[in-house]
C-alpha cells in the first residue's frame, strides 16, 4: 500500500484529499465522516466581508429606526453588541470544527479592504486555524487601473495578512492572470505559503426569455481540470510555494493527474455534494491502487513528474501544442 501522507503549507497531512470550502463544512458530524473516509485537511466556508459589513449595517439600521420612537425606547432595545453579525460566528464556527475534527483547518476569507482583510484574518487566526484562506478576486470596471496596479494592490494584500497572523497564508487564484508564473513568484516573495489554482467564479447567466438573471449553481466537471493541470506544471519547483488545486478533481485518477503536474493537495467540492463520504472513500483507494500500480511508494515520489522541467517535450505544455491539438481533432474524426 502507497503512503499517502503529503505536506501542504508546511502542513502534515494523513491524505492529499482536502474538503475545499462550502457548505460540506457546516454540519460537525458530516464533517466527521468526510475526516473518516480520508480527509486530510478541511478547508471552512468563505467568510465575505462585504456579506458582514452588510449585516452590521442592517442591524444598526434597524435599532436607529426605533430608537426615537419612544422615550424609553433605549430602555427596551438590546445593544448593537448582543447580535453576532461581525465575524464572530464563523470565529465560533471555526473553533467547534476544530474541538470536532484532528486535521487541519484552514479558514477562507474575501476580503474587500485592506482593513477588513487583516482584521478578520488575525480573528481566524486567534482561534485556531492552521492556515489562511485569502480569495483574490477583482473585477475590474475602472478605465484607468491597469493589470499591473490591481495585481501590486493585491500583493499588498497578501503582505499586510501575513503580517498580521502567526500561521501559514495561501492564496487562491482565478485563471485570470496573464502572467501567472510571475505573480505566484511574486505572491511568495510577499510571504504566501501557497497558491491554490484555480477558483470557480459562480458568475449569473442571463436569461433572454425573462430578461433576467440566472442564478442556478452548476458543479464542476473533469473537463475544468486541464487548465488547472498546465498551471501546475508551469509552477512546480518553478515558485518557492505551495501548490492545491480546485475545481475538476472528480475521481482519483483526477487527482493523480493534478499530482503528477505537481500538485501537493487537491480541494474537493462539486464531487463530494455528488457522493458523499463514500465517494471520497472511492478516490482515496484509487489513487491508492494508482500508486502501486505505478511503482510510486509514495504521493512525494509522484508529485511534479509531468512538470514542465521533467516532461521529454516541455512544448507540450506550451502554445505549440495548440496546432498538435487541432490535428488531433482531424484524426479523431477520420477513426
Amino acid at each position: 500500500m502507497a503512503d499517502l501522507a503529503t505536506t501542504w503549507l508546511g502542513l502534515d497531512l494523513v491524505s492529499p484529499f482536502i474538503v475545499g470550502a462550502s457548505p460540506l463544512a457546516d454540519d460537525l458530524l458530516g464533517l466527521g465522516d468526510y475526516v473518516a473516509a480520508g480527509a486530510g485537511a478541511v478547508v471552512l466556508r468563505s467568510v465575505f466581508e462585504e456579506q458582514i459589513v452588510a449585516e452590521q449595517l442592517a442591524v444598526h439600521r434597524f435599532l436607529d429606526s426605533r430608537v426615537d420612537n419612544d422615550a424609553e425606547a433605549r430602555s427596551f432595545l438590546p445593544d448593537s453588541g448582543t447580535f453576532p453579525v461581525g465575524a464572530e460566528p464563523a470565529v465560533n464556527h471555526l473553533e467547534r470544527v476544530r474541538a470536532a475534527v484532528d486535521v487541519p483547518v484552514v479558514a477562507s476569507l474575501n476580503g474587500v479592504t485592506p482593513g477588513g482583510w487583516t482584521d478578520i484574518a488575525r480573528q481566524l487566526g486567534d482561534a485556531g486555524a492552521d492556515a489562511i484562506e485569502l480569495n483574490l478576486y477583482d473585477l475590474a470596471t475602472d478605465f484607468v487601473e491597469t493589470s499591473a496596479d490591481i495585481e501590486d494592490r493585491q500583493l499588498q494584500v497578501v503582505a499586510s495578512v501575513v503580517a498580521s497572523v502567526d500561521v501559514p497564508v495561501t492564496v487562491k487564484l482565478s485563471p485570470f492572470y496573464t502572467a501567472l508564473p510571475n505573480f505566484v513568484r511574486r505572491l511568495g516573495h510577499a510571504g504566501a505559503a501557497g497558491v491554490t489554482v484555480f477558483n470557480r467564479f459562480y458568475q449569473p447567466d442571463v436569461d433572454p426569455d425573462s430578461l433576467g438573471l440566472d442564478r442556478r449553481l452548476h458543479l464542476s466537471t473533469p473537463a475544468e481540470l486541464p487548465v488547472r493541470l498546465h498551471a501546475l506544471a508551469l509552477l512546480h519547483r518553478r515558485v518557492d510555494v505551495s501548490l492545491a488545486v480546485t475545481g475538476g478533481v472528480h475521481t482519483g485518477r483526477d487527482a493523480a493527474k493534478a499530482i503528477l503536474c505537481g500538485a501537493d493537495a487537491v480541494q474537493i467540492v462539486s464531487a463530494l455534494l455528488e457522493g458523499g463520504p463514500g465517494h471520497l472513500t472511492r478516490m482515496r483507494h484509487d489513487l491508492d491502487g494508482w500508486l502501486d500500480e505505478m511503482g510510486y511508494r509514495g504521493i512525494d515520489e509522484a508529485c511534479g513528474a509531468m512538470a514542465l522541467d521533467n516532461v521529454d517535450d516541455p512544448h507540450a505544455f506550451e502554445r505549440v501544442n495548440y496546432a498538435r491539438l487541432l490535428d488531433g481533432w482531424h484524426s479523431q474524426r477520420a477513426e
